[in-house]
């Protein structure tokens, strides 16, 4: 008929398709197939071979699993890892609350330099944070030189302790707090605390019932952030701890570099991965991974 107009050549292309065999939903299988071929390439396949590792180097046995269980050292490694990311947490719970609450409660220059410092040491590369405290904690350090110049005597060792390398995990680890519990306070209406106040409750009073039970989703969030990134950390712990305090991260990089004892730093690396997968899993049956970042 003379009224037809003719289909671009490139629509009728895509018109043949489905008629050359292709499924008319196959588009978005086409588009997640890079995105799943990576992800199966660089980390499937990785965690599959170590897991493969764990129960074949060696030979064929779940030796290493036992190993780890029933020698002392490796259960103290353990339980200091779990300890130390439930300090770090703790910690950076406490500092974070009140910065945050500062944050979202204001709206002027306050508010602003707070979030900017926050930014800037988010975007600080960690191991930079780490050598800082390097410097600020050592011998040569404006720690020692302040408690030096008081006259208070000899000063106390700071650094290549357990305090310092809780603090140095505190520092890079604090802005997943701030931010995860800023998301939530962002959030809450003030009117809730004014209808609170015109009820006769005093501030500590609505803080109690009204605020701080809103802001539970993200002390939830930021706790799970940093314990489940605690539970790998591995530059500062060496670079400011010490021996006693080894973690997990240190354990496997030990038994490799050190040992070559590949089987056995697979079984440790799995038993890290479960560890990990446990926590989260927990957090996503109570309150469900998509509301992670808020």
């Amino acid at each position: 008929m003379a009224g037809v107009v003719a289909a671009p050549a490139g629509q009728a292309g895509l018109a043949a398709a489905p008629a050359r065999g292709l499924p008319a939903d196959s588009t978005p299988w086409l588009l997640l197939a890079p995105a799943t071929l990576a992800l199966v390439i660089l980390f499937l396949l990785p965690i599959g071979y170590v897991l493969l590792l764990s129960v074949t180097d060696p030979a064929v046995s779940i030796a290493h699993y036992r190993r780890i269980f029933s020698v002392p050292l490796y259960t103290r490694v353990l339980f200091n890892t779990f300890t130390t990311a439930l300090t770090v947490t703790g910690v950076c719970l406490l500092l974070g609350y009140p910065v945050a609450y500062v944050m979202a409660r204001r709206s002027d220059w306050v508010s602003t330099a707070l979030l900017i410092c926050v930014a800037v040491c988010f975007w600080t590369g960690f191991i930079v944070r780490t050598y800082a405290w390097l410097v600020i904690l050592g011998n040569k350090g404006p720690v020692v030189a302040v408690y030096q110049a008081f006259g208070f005597g000899a000063p106390p060792r700071l650094l290549f302790t357990t305090f310092s390398s809780i603090l140095g995990m505190v520092h890079i680890l604090l802005p997943y707090m701030v931010l995860a519990l800023y998301s939530v306070m962002k959030k809450i209406d003030p009117n809730l605390l004014r209808a609170s106040a015109s009820l006769g409750a005093r501030p500590a009073a609505s803080f109690r019932a009204v605020y701080l039970p809103l802001t539970l989703p993200g002390v939830v969030n930021g706790s799970i952030l940093v314990f489940t990134i605690c539970l790998g950390f591995f530059i500062t712990p060496i670079l400011l701890g010490t021996p006693k305090d080894m973690m997990i991260s240190q354990l496997i990089n030990q038994q490799i570099e050190e040992l070559l004892a590949w089987g056995f730093a697979s079984a440790v690396a799995v038993v890290l991965l479960v560890a990990t997968s446990i926590v989260l899993a927990v957090y996503n049956r109570f309150a469900g991974l998509d509301r992670l970042w808020g």
